[in-house]
């Protein structure tokens, strides 16, 4: 009796960061487990050409996308350049709640700048990009990206060196998931380091209360024996 030969079927995967879903074509949906999708939101976000990198995941026979990497096309970026004005651009990583990221923030001034101020602009993004991503998950950073949060708080701060015409974030991307267990040891590793600052600083009042009792005593000592 001949076997029947498998026919690929289209599976549904679920998209939470944009509220929508796509669909898959796979033997069987547990095939579809790690692997990556790209998404353009060109259309959602009306106009503003932006690529989305999705990992699957499957559990319990259902299909879940979660993003791990996003990048504004170079034409829009483009568009946005115009004669008289400066571009700056930077790369680093950093680590947010439960991965290290890295972040590409692009920015564009209204008129040509020093070197001194671009300087200043991409030090001071570097820094405040840093401290806005510490304490969120990569998902919840994906999020505020699309809705363009992240970029007006930046370019509201970044307005006090020098205004902008564009103050966007080029590329962002997860390079590494931190497991649970290793969050949990680097907060333990700060807790105790900022202990040790505490009684250091508690240490410091009794060690020169000492040293002032031993200064004191020496010069008294120094008095009887004159």
């Amino acid at each position: 009796m001949a076997q029947l030969k498998k026919k690929k079927r289209f599976y549904d995967v679920e998209m939470p960061l944009i509220n929508k879903e796509t669909q898959l074509l796979a033997y069987e949906i547990a095939e579809l487990d790690n692997k990556y999708i790209k998404y353009d939101l060109t259309r959602i976000l009306r106009g503003k050409s932006i690529l989305v990198q999705f990992k699957v995941s499957v559990k319990d026979n259902k299909a879940v996308a979660t993003p791990k990497g996003i990048v504004l096309m170079p034409y829009f970026l483009r568009r946005m350049i115009r004669k008289g004005t400066d571009y700056l651009e930077d790369s680093f990583s950093t680590e947010c709640k439960d991965a290290i990221i890295e972040i590409k923030p692009f920015l564009i001034t209204r008129r040509k700048v020093s070197k001194r101020v671009r300087r200043g602009l991409r030090d001071k993004a570097k820094e405040e990009l840093k401290k806005y991503v510490k304490d969120k998950t990569s998902e919840r950073i994906f999020e505020e990206i699309l809705k363009n949060k992240m970029q007006k708080e930046l370019s509201q701060i970044l307005k006090k060196i020098y205004p902008l015409s564009l103050c966007e974030i080029r590329s962002l991307k997860v390079e590494k998931e931190l497991e649970a267990n290793e969050n949990a040891v680097k907060v333990e590793a700060k807790e105790k380091t900022a202990e040790a600052e505490n009684d250091n600083k508690a240490e410091e009042p009794a060690k020169k209360k000492e040293k002032k009792a031993v200064k004191k005593k020496e010069i008294e000592e120094e008095i009887k024996s004159e």
